[in-house]
């Protein structure tokens, strides 16, 4: 069995090439990191989240996630303000590496255009990405 075969890919969010995704939660949208992401950056140890207010276009940089391995810019897999963050974050980014799809979020957004969302990947177009 390989490495990406335990890996999730649900298909109830939908997927930037940069590693991010993107789940419609009523008026908002619910933004973490792929599972994919998380296993190659390793034990996650820091979480820099944006301002709550601030405002990012589609695939600009809204933070960083480091991890003992390395640090990663995080880009925006759709333009929004942001509304809410996770704040439990702070205190256990480890979360990140457990449940990336679910406590993991990173973040909330009031989209700027609803329609982005559907300019990302499904769940089996970012793992076909992933295996280019």
């Amino acid at each position: 069995m390989s490495e990406m075969d335990q890996l999730q890919f649900p298909d109830t969010v939908k997927y930037s090439k940069e590693h991010t995704w993107a789940r419609p939660d009523g008026d908002l949208v619910v933004v973490g990191i792929s599972d994919y992401a998380q296993d190659q950056l390793g034990e996650i140890v820091f979480v820099e989240l944006p301002e709550i207010g601030a405002a990012f276009a589609i695939d600009e940089e809204f933070g960083v996630v480091e991890s003992v391995k390395t640090a990663s810019d995080l880009y925006m897999p759709i333009g929004g303000e942001v509304v809410e963050v996770n704040q439990s974050l702070e205190d256990g980014p480890e979360v990140i590496n457990s449940d990336p799809f679910g406590e993991g979020w990173m973040m909330k957004i009031k989209a700027v255009d609803p329609g982005e969302i559907d300019t990302l990947l499904d769940a089996q177009g970012y793992f076909d990405n992933l295996e280019q």
